[in-house]
């Protein structure tokens, strides 16, 4: 090193040797070998580390789901599961009482989906209660919603219309208002479905059951169906990214640890699990998240049924997915920093279980999915470039990638040829992710953002036909500057390293730049908004 440093001067005295260009790609030279090539090559290793932690939870969470699919047993053979049957003597009184609980807020185009389908499922009429929650702030659409609530009213359905004069914690706040009624303190069981959630009428029948039968379970979750997975490419890749969080991580977690994250509709708590969890919190935007792990720490078990599907809407618009998927990465992050200490204090559960649930649950899936997907993809390859002394293993660059991108992809057999460009969408929705992750970390200023996902219904087909000419004068509120700028760089990368690169990634990088550009753009999903 002092060698170096020695050489490095006495050719900086020498200065009429060498004009100003030469003596600042010497001082390049040097800092570049002395701080920037260290700096590059610990960085790829971390990321590597991350890569192989995402590899290893993968492949496991395969593995349990394939055995189970081989050797294992379905839900009603590893639980007691039978039909409630009609009591001449008894009567009704054999069926639990049930709430069905449904929050809205200014769902003009679905509100008489779910209320529909909520009101149409099958139990008998004086054991079963619907709640809807309205939080609506537009006048008109809180008119119709306690119509339509009248209407079903008029036939003979318990329901109820409940309003709050604030939005204080929102879901979770009307959640928990909602469950201060007498008439709810009285029910055995909690259902909850969002205001785009339409579950068939046997819903009821093919769950309760489990619950009924099987004192130790606290929660009982579906899976989702979308209606609208072939409205454009965008919800394409997000029934991709969806199926694989049903099939494989809510399935293994339900089999190994009876515990995964409620996704915060279409499941059945039972209120003894949920008022002993401590209710509903507002203190993240994850409120379903918390309360389950929550749930888990006081020793209640969980079950997924993957056969049992409840159609709801995929987001559409790019600007409402955003909304969701920083809601979605930020709350977790902030749930991981809120919950350790007390994770880690309980006595309750197995240690095996906290680690499975701050490891695997919260940091690989929640935090390193995010950041290595960003940070190794669309940083370090293009970085490489720029500094060749330092070159990725293969196995970094192809093989864990590869075998990580199959495992995601078998869940959605019909959508596999469009695994390339699902792999570019989830690089670029990495860094917006990446960002929340961090948020949520940091606690900063939008910690807390919550922002209803904007539904369209029957009507976004119909809405896009009108708004497909006035959309493309609007692209000044649609662009993106960051992804723009992060699409600029990497297009720059990948054309230096045509020009002058050792290891050949200018393929992807273009690939990777143009679905940077077209999202900073907005050319993504549908061309619909309220706003």
């Amino acid at each position: 090193m002092k060698h170096l440093t020695m050489e490095f001067l006495s050719d900086l005295l020498v200065g009429s040797q060498y004009d100003i260009g030469g003596h600042i790609m010497l001082i390049w030279g040097q800092v570049k070998m002395l701080l920037v090539v260290p700096f590059v090559r610990i960085f790829m290793y971390i990321n590597l580390v991350m890569s192989i932690m995402l590899f290893t939870e993968k492949v496991y969470m395969a593995i349990v789901v394939a055995g189970n699919k081989l050797f294992g047993k379905k839900p009603e053979e590893r639980y007691k599961w039978e039909p409630f049957e009609d009591d001449i003597e008894l009567g009704n009184s054999v069926y639990p009482l049930v709430l069905v609980q449904v929050p809205m807020f200014n769902e003009r185009e679905v509100y008489q989906l779910s209320i529909g389908a909520a009101c149409g499922l099958s139990w008998p009429s004086d054991r079963i209660v619907i709640q809807v929650l309205d939080d609506s702030t537009d006048p008109l659409v809180k008119g119709m919603v306690e119509m339509e609530c009248q209407s079903w009213k008029s036939k003979g359905v318990n329901i109820h219309y409940q309003v709050r004069d604030n939005r204080k914690g929102y879901k979770a706040g009307a959640l928990k208002e909602g469950l201060k009624h007498e008439y709810a303190k009285q029910c055995e069981y909690v259902v909850i479905f969002d205001a785009d959630f339409q579950p068939e009428p046997d819903f009821l029948m093919q769950t309760i059951p489990f619950l009924h039968h099987n004192a130790e379970l606290g929660l009982v979750q579906a899976r989702w169906k979308f209606v609208n997975s072939n409205d454009c490419l965008m919800t394409r890749m997000q029934e991709m990214s969806l199926d694989y969080h049903f099939k494989v991580e809510q399935e293994s977690g339900s089999i190994t640890h009876a515990f995964f994250g409620f996704n915060g509709t279409a499941g059945v708590w039972r209120m003894a699990a949920l008022d002993e969890a401590g209710g509903w919190k507002d203190r993240t935007t994850v409120e379903d998240m918390d309360l389950a792990v929550r749930a888990t720490l006081k020793g209640w078990k969980f079950l997924y049924i993957g056969t049992l599907m409840v159609k709801n809407e995929l987001p559409s618009v790019l600007k409402a997915y955003r909304y969701q998927q920083h809601r979605w990465s930020c709350g977790p992050a902030n749930l991981f920093r809120k919950m350790f200490i007390e994770t880690m204090r309980n006595k309750r559960v197995t240690w095996w279980k906290k680690f499975y649930v701050l490891y695997s649950f919260f940091f690989v899936r929640k935090i390193v999915a995010h950041i290595v997907t960003f940070t190794l993809y669309c940083v370090v390859i293009p970085l490489t470039v720029l500094v060749p002394e330092v070159e990725i293993p293969s196995w970094g660059t192809i093989y864990i990638p590869t075998v990580i991108t199959l495992l995601n992809a078998v869940g959605t057999p019909r959508s596999f040829y469009l695994v390339v460009f699902w792999v570019l969408f989830e690089n670029v929705m990495s860094m917006h992710r990446t960002k929340a992750t961090f948020i949520g970390l940091l606690e900063t200023q939008r910690v807390n953002e919550w922002v209803v996902t904007e539904k369209q219904g029957d009507a976004s087909k119909a809405k896009a036909a009108a708004q497909q000419r006035q959309s493309r004068f609007k692209i000044g509120n649609r662009i993106l500057m960051l992804e723009l700028c992060v699409g600029i760089v990497i297009f720059g990368c990948a054309c230096y390293d045509l020009a002058y690169g050792k290891y050949h990634y200018y393929i992807y990088l273009y690939l990777q730049a143009i679905a940077f550009l077209t999202m900073g753009f907005g050319y993504i999903g549908t061309q619909v908004s309220s706003s």
